[in-house]
């Protein structure tokens, strides 16, 4: 019985421990309102991109990119994805605002959305740095994890100091440091090189893509880190 108690007193300190550590989950979006987000450089939320059935949806082209309102330095984002048949999106993070760049990609890496048997992008690149996983230009997923078009997929991307991870579907597809020896020559390579400060910020917006595709974004929550 003594044992008991303990434990019990134990499980009520975890919650007050994640309350109190300012680190719990923030649904960024929950199925029902878009309160977390904006058009890039915009104060108003695009309407080209809807809800339907409680996911978030890139219903026809023109909506442009959307963004977190808050930044985010080290995190742990988790979402589910759906692709239409022959799409291309993606998430990005890291993002600036700021006046001296017009688009999303010339500062926040992303990772790649993508129907990697239909979409011609899949070819593109170096082998396999344009599939669904990829740190899109530069690295090729670490294993093959996408599920077809039209079902979901789980997508984890874990920051920590430059230490950037993603899972697909459970698996790890991706794990790279942000300015070491080798991101800086594969960016050398890349269509980024003449973006000087692309995957220089330490901080930034998470954004979704408009590629011009449908696709669909649910469950859509984070986790600030030390």
């Amino acid at each position: 019985m003594r044992m008991l108690k303990i434990l019990c007193f134990i499980a009520t300190l975890v919650p007050l421990w994640s309350f109190s550590s300012g680190h719990k989950w923030i649904r960024l979006f929950d199925g029902t309102s878009t309160a977390h987000w904006r058009g890039y450089k915009k104060d108003y939320f695009p309407e080209e991109w809807k809800i339907e059935d409680g996911a978030l949806a890139l219903t026809k082209k023109g909506g442009g990119y959307i963004v977190t309102k808050e930044e985010y330095e080290n995190f742990d984002l988790r979402l589910d994805w759906k692709i239409t048949e022959g799409g291309n999106s993606g998430v990005l993070f890291h993002v600036s605002e700021d006046s001296l760049y017009k688009n999303v990609f010339e500062t926040g890496p992303e990772v790649q959305i993508l129907d990697d048997d239909r979409h011609p992008d899949a070819k593109k690149g170096a082998e396999g740095t344009h599939k669904a996983g990829a740190n899109y230009d530069l690295m090729a997923p670490l294993v093959n994890a996408v599920k077809p078009a039209g079902e979901w997929n789980s997508f984890r991307l874990k920051v920590k100091n430059g230490h950037i991870q993603h899972w697909l579907n459970g698996k790890k597809v991706q794990d790279y440091q942000i300015g070491s020896d080798e991101w800086q020559k594969l960016v050398g390579k890349s269509k980024f090189a003449v973006m000087p400060q692309y995957g220089k910020r330490r901080s930034g917006h998470i954004s979704l893509q408009d590629h011009g595709d449908k696709v669909w974004f649910r469950d859509i929550r984070i986790r600030r880190l030390p």
